[in-house]
């Protein structure tokens, strides 16, 4: 039976009045988000376990980097992660150069002056490196 097929653990609203993240008793309440974790259980229904290490904070500058580093892929500049090889997709490269700036236009009155020069800079060396490639 997995841990889906059981009950999850639901004692976090006599430990924390039912606030999950402040939870200080020390029992599991399913690390992932998923919800269905059963107490002592190691691994959510989306396979990864509780162990793994953990992910950069998830912050717009985060965000757009990881988006500039799928554009350099694409623009055959760093190896591909999956294959170890530089491939071009000059297309795909285009698409995500063009997400980049599509998010720069609709946040432009909401970024702090570092996300501004962060994304202002990555776009200007991405449309530079696709220009040479094009």
């Amino acid at each position: 039976m997995s841990h889906h097929d059981r009950r999850p653990h639901d004692g976090h609203e006599d430990c924390c009045g039912g606030a999950r993240g402040d939870c200080r008793s020390g029992h599991e309440h399913g690390g992932c988000g998923c919800g269905d974790h059963t107490h002592g259980h190691e691994e959510s229904k989306h396979g990864h376990d509780k162990e793994a290490p953990s992910m950069p904070a998830v912050t717009f500058s985060t965000f757009v980097l990881s988006l500039a580093s799928s554009a350099l892929v694409q623009l055959g500049e760093v190896p591909d992660p999956a294959t170890g090889k530089n491939q071009e997709n000059i297309h795909l490269a285009r698409h995500t150069i063009d997400l980049l700036s599509m998010l720069q236009e609709k946040t432009s009155n909401g970024l702090d002056a570092e996300e501004s020069r962060l994304l202002d800079g990555l776009l200007y060396e991405l449309r530079m490196k696709f220009v040479v490639k094009k």
